[in-house]
């Protein structure tokens, strides 16, 4: 009987390849696999009867995570990385060797290429590791036909039979000059490493002749070749072909949450991933530079030669600060990389929304945390508040409500706030809680509406306080409130609740500790957007506001017409008049909007 959280984790599987990386109890990676579909494969272990070791592994099975690759290609060089890496308990296969073979050229004074199952530090050219053993084979015997070195034991002091056939240099009776190997070997590393447009096209042409003159035998071989080669030599996103070292950087945002993952390629292989899931308080590329910064500068933190990031971000910023090198590509493997990233990015955010909605502990269950951790009895809704402005100026405050743990969008609400300050303090947060507290309750009195079972602050004793007193000497009303305060990293710390007021804490590693931590970030997000919005409205209509001739209703038509502040004052003067303006209110406006600039 698998736990509710692995079945729903099975029901978010993508239908993609990839792999996937079991867990146990202790978070520790026990089996690695591949899958031409993660979503049929995996669900295949705890869907289906077991005997043995598969038994065993499943029995042992906890969590699980999965790295989406572009083919199931890609997903049986990544196996071998990742078996490598973590040495999987369960994995008897791939730990010391790949499993997977290369082609190798020999350095030797007559080389030959051949089949090997490891790499040595004996200054050969290796290529691979190859998914699929038959076609490399069958690649190598191509290569030899086509690009020949030495096929036998060299010095028979007479001409060998592959010599005959074509398929060696001769260096079975003459000496083969060097410079006739390096041009061959510089022919077949630009086939090995991905050049094969004109030998596919000319085996394409061999093939259809074939098949016109009926000989399909011959046709189907030509083909089969093809397919090898298809298989062997086509280009690879998870390994590259070069040594560079390289950090992948790409990122997902949605719902006010940015997920990012970062591959890390050594030896021209995808060696590790991480990912990371933050919420977005901020522009989203601010957020990702602050993000890639801090992961550099920490300490004993390796620079990678190279930082692959998406056009969204300053590369030269981040070049200047971090140290390395920093590009964004338009077109190629690194942008086949970037790509990829950020589809895992997607998956991982999408999967995280869904197990929220889906798990009850995460909902229900962590909410009825909450409320027995402040003795009360369990109630269905909660409404949090939160307030935002920039030294007093534009106070905004926002609210969201929560059902049973889940976000009610639909009554979320946002509230202009009046802007009382104290004097040197900036906001007086005391009279916009006051504010915002009686203009929502008096409302759901006034028209009859059901009340929340429990109120959240984000802050301490002033707003808490504030917001009692409104309800219980003004309203008349008896909803239990409870502040959200944070700790010196601004993250969700403790409750703070009763008469007088104490701290109230939840374990840190609970479901209703984690439920907190959402409704604060969701909160602060929602009522930081509303404000930004406001700025950017407010900044708009005091620019058209002090133009001559420019009134409530006239602003709104070039709103309408136009859209934005940018495109009006790009706009000409016959541009304005199309908008609805006559000659003088197009001339005035676009001479004010000009000096605006200057």
């Amino acid at each position: 009987m698998i736990s509710k959280y692995l079945d729903h984790k099975l029901a978010l599987l993508p239908d993609l390849p990839g792999c996937y990386l079991m867990k146990n109890e202790d978070n520790h990676i026990i089996y690695v696999g591949k899958a031409k579909n993660l979503k049929n494969r995996v669900r295949s272990y705890f869907k289906s009867q077991h005997e043995g070791k598969t038994a065993r592994l499943v029995a042992d099975i906890v969590d699980f995570e999965t790295i989406v690759t572009s083919s199931d290609k890609e997903a049986f060089l990544l196996e071998v990385t990742l078996i490598q890496k973590h040495q999987p308990h369960y994995n008897i296969k791939l730990k010391q060797g790949t499993g997977y073979p290369y082609i190798q050229i020999t350095n030797e004074r007559d080389p030959i290429i051949r089949i090997t199952s490891e790499i040595k530090d004996d200054h050969s050219f290796y290529f691979g590791p190859y998914p699929n053993v038959y076609a490399a084979d069958e690649t190598m015997h191509f290569i030899q036909k086509v690009y020949p070195l030495r096929r036998c034991q060299g010095n028979l002091k007479r001409p060998c039979l592959y010599y005959h056939m074509g398929q060696c240099l001769g260096a079975c009776f003459k000496s083969v000059p060097k410079s006739v190997y390096r041009e061959q070997i510089k022919k077949i590393k630009r086939f090995l490493n991905g050049d094969v447009a004109d030998v596919k096209k000319e085996l394409t042409q061999k093939m259809k002749e074939a098949a016109a003159e009926l000989n399909f035998e011959r046709a189907s071989e030509l083909r089969d070749q093809i397919q090898y080669i298809e298989a062997t030599v086509e280009k690879q996103k998870i390994i590259t072909t070069d040594k560079t070292t390289r950090d992948i950087i790409n990122f997902y945002v949605d719902k006010g949450w940015v997920s990012v993952q970062i591959f890390f390629i050594r030896q021209s292989r995808l060696l590790k991933r991480e990912k990371k899931l933050f919420t977005l308080t901020d522009d989203v590329s601010e957020e990702m530079t602050t993000f890639i910064l801090q992961f550099y500068k920490q300490d004993n933190q390796l620079l990678p030669q190279e930082i692959v990031v998406p056009s969204e971000l300053d590369i030269k910023f981040l070049s200047d600060l971090i140290g390395a090198k920093v590009v964004s590509p338009k077109r190629g493997t690194k942008k086949d990389l970037l790509d990829l990233a950020k589809k895992n990015s997607r998956l991982v955010l999408e999967e995280k929304f869904k197990l929220i909605e889906m798990d009850e502990r995460k909902t229900i269950g962590a909410q009825r945390e909450i409320f027995e951790v402040l003795k009360l009895p369990y109630g269905s809704i909660i409404e949090s508040f939160d307030h935002s402005h920039i030294q007093g100026t534009d106070p905004v405050s926002a609210m969201v409500q929560y059902k049973d743990g889940k976000k009610n969008t639909h009554n979320y609400r946002k509230y202009k706030l009046s802007g009382r300050f104290e004097h040197q303090n900036g906001a007086d947060e005391a009279a916009n809680t006051r504010e915002v507290i009686r203009r929502r309750y008096e409302r759901l009195l006034k028209e009859k509406q059901s009340l929340p079972d429990l109120i959240l602050m984000d802050g301490g004793d002033i707003e808490v306080n504030a917001a009692k007193d409104v309800l219980k000497n003004e309203l008349g009303l008896t909803i239990p409130v409870a502040g959200m305060v944070k700790n010196d990293k601004h993250r969700t710390s403790d409750l703070i609740f009763g008469e007088p007021l104490q701290v109230v804490r939840l374990k840190r590693n609970s479901q209703g500790f984690y439920l907190l931590q959402r409704i604060q970030d969701e909160v602060h997000r929602f009522a930081i957007n509303f404000h930004r919005q406001k700025r950017s409205k407010n900044s708009l209509s005091s620019q058209l506001e002090t133009i001559p001739g420019i009134g409530p209703k006239t602003r709104q038509k070039l709103m309408r017409h136009f859209g934005s502040l940018a495109k009006i004052k790009q706009a000409s003067i016959s541009n304005l008049q199309e908008a609805g303006l006559n000659k003088k209110q197009a001339q005035t406006l676009s001479l004010s909007l000009s000096a605006q600039k200057t």
